[in-house]
């Protein structure tokens, strides 16, 4: 069993142990799951009176003197007959049971001391090769049965666990440092991006200085989006709903989909983009000479999560997709993913991503559940096998994850590490036998014979808006200067220097460089203090001797040193070309 697997069955038995000292302290709790985390535990459960913060430690306490009998957890088959008067108190419970029953699964107990529990089973062996020290109770919330709003609305108590003590107090540190790094406080401290409730939730607004960072993150995808051969398209925020039938996606996700009534027909506000993308394919005729045909876009999309799911920009109801979607023949697909492949490589090195074990790379294939895929299994099969190839020729490692594969094809998925320890996944590669076939998509192959193409779906940054979540934290608001929205900020000592700021800060602009000029009436060190305050890359300081000639003081964290204005413009220019 790999460490990870028994790390996370020992997490799933403290949920067991949390599940009994919530029954065992508030008689007439009705537990209703209580499933490991990526890094701990929690239960949901109908408390008979409102549980905070204080009483965690008094329940962990618990916990802990319950432990010592949980010696194994005892497996126990019964029927649904059985299942439902063993639990015929607790809605929760008999709403698990009859989804078991419908999937023809068997109904399972397991049995610890004094405490039974129905669950699928993943536990330890017992507790006592659980670390005691190495858990515990972190916080408590409201969470609805299911997800769904309409809903009971239960207590969620969460609890953190690992393998050691030294492990569980290095993940509270890092906890700690991700509030301090939370992108809404930095994205408000910063200027970059608010809400409105008029506007509504999961729906940000971008300062000019926020809209300054998104297009620079657009611009610099830009020039490797010509590098690899891309085309720019354009399509409307709306389709008919029956564009999505024939995708599919209506039936997969009809209800994450905002509907539209127009006068004649039923529209969609775009969740995705790909089924546009196979019509701007279809609108002209195709020949192998013409393949692969790369689609590329940054647009918004909208889909209808629940509110209780929004956060930040990291989970929101508009999000700017950097899409991309290449046409090309089978023989076509490892060359096209493997200059993907580089594409997210030269992107996320740019970043300082992409070295060491910050990069791990995911291979998403079906499950065993076929009816939750499109297309027949010899195309799956090939589709599969020819991304791990792809892999492997450019030298990278990855790991299979069975059943996380895109309904219609499987996929690469790029996990990187953040500058405290989180993983995020960010970029992907997704391949597409299926969805050309609905579209009755074609070319003209050498043989003069029509044939289908593949569609090979990516993306690099994912949702710009996420993206800039956790970049907002990753960096800490210390953005690399390519990225920075303000990257130089211009400060004339005096008066008298305000007339070659002004030239100075013309200059920067005429070469790209995003810059300003603080011209307040302040003594030069207050707006210095201020400008490093900002997070700006560079401050350009300038008086009298600096006119004379013709140059700057350039000031880059506590480092200063007097260049030529031509020098200046040179060195940014430098540092804006990261994929030189």
């Amino acid at each position: 069993m790999r460490s990870d697997d028994r790390l996370q069955r020992r997490r799933h038995s403290l949920a067991h142990l949390l599940g009994a000292a919530l029954v065992d302290m508030y008689p007439g709790t009705k537990l209703a799951i209580g499933p490991a985390t990526d890094d701990g535990f929690y239960y949901d459960a109908l408390l008979p009176s409102p549980l905070s913060v204080d009483d965690l430690p008094v329940i962990e306490q618990k916990m802990r003197d319950i432990a010592p009998a949980w010696t194994l957890f005892d497996r126990r088959v019964i029927s649904v007959n059985e299942a439902r008067d063993l639990f015929a108190n607790n809605p929760y419970k008999l709403e698990l049971i009859d989804q078991i029953e419908k999937e023809g699964s068997d109904l399972s107990l397991y049995t610890s001391g004094d405490f039974t529990d129905l669950c699928g089973g993943g536990h330890a062996d017992s507790l006592q090769e659980v670390c005691m020290d190495g858990f515990t109770l972190r916080s408590v919330a409201g969470a609805y049965w299911r997800g769904d709003e309409k809903n009971d609305m239960l207590t969620r108590v969460y609890g953190l666990a690992f393998d050691s003590r030294e492990d569980l107090e290095s993940h509270v540190q890092m906890l700690e440092e991700a509030k301090k790094r939370d992108h809404r406080t930095l994205g408000k401290k910063l200027g970059l991006f608010s809400f409105s409730p008029l506007v509504g939730p999961g729906l940000p607004l971008f300062t000019p200085r926020g809209t300054a960072l998104r297009h620079a993150i657009e611009q610099a995808l830009s020039v490797l989006l010509d590098r690899h051969g891309y085309e720019r398209i354009w399509i409307p925020h709306l389709a008919k709903q029956d564009l999505y039938e024939q995708s599919g996606h209506w039936d997969k996700f009809g209800d994450e989909l905002f509907s539209v009534q127009g006068r004649h027909d039923s529209f969609v506000l775009k969740p995705m983009n790909c089924p546009h993308h196979t019509q701007v394919y279809a609108s002209s005729p195709k020949s192998y000479h013409d393949l692969p045909v790369r689609y590329a876009e940054q647009t918004t999309v909208y889909r209808d999560e629940q509110k209780g799911e929004l956060l930040g920009l990291t989970r929101v109801l508009s999000l700017t997709q950097d899409d991309g979607h290449i046409f090309c023949t089978p023989d076509q697909i490892e060359d096209e993913v493997a200059s993907t492949i580089s594409f997210i490589e030269t992107w996320y090195r740019a970043l300082g991503f992409f070295k060491g074990d910050d990069c791990t790379i995911l291979l998403s294939t079906r499950g065993g559940d076929r009816e939750k895929y499109l297309g027949d299994d010899a195309t799956w099969q090939h589709a599969e096998q020819v991304l791990a190839d792809a892999l492997r020729k450019k030298g990278l490692s990855f790991s299979e994850e069975p059943g996380e594969a895109a309904f219609y094809g499987p996929k690469i998925d790029f996990h990187f590490k953040d500058s405290i320890g989180r993983t995020w996944q960010l970029a992907t590669i997704q391949l597409d036998f299926v969805m050309p076939e609905r579209f009755s998509l074609t070319y003209v192959d050498t043989d003069g014979k029509k044939k289908t193409p593949v569609m090979i779906h990516r993306a690099v940054t994912g949702s710009i808006e996420r993206f800039l979540g956790i970049m907002i934290e990753h960096f800490a608001g210390v953005f690399p200067f390519f990225l920075a929205p303000l990257q130089v900020r211009v400060l004339p000592i005096n008066p008298d220097a305000h007339a070659y700021a002004h030239e100075v800060l013309a200059t920067l602009r005429s070469h790209g460089i995003r810059a300003d000029a603080d011209l307040a009436h302040e003594p030069i060190g207050k707006r210095v203090a201020k400008a490093y305050a900002e997070h700006l890359p560079y401050r350009v300081v300038v008086g009298s001797k600096e006119a004379e000639r013709r140059s700057v003081t350039l000031e880059h964290g506590e480092s200063k040193e007097v260049i030529s204005l031509a020098d200046c413009c040179e060195r940014f220019a430098r540092e804006n070309d990261v994929f030189s």
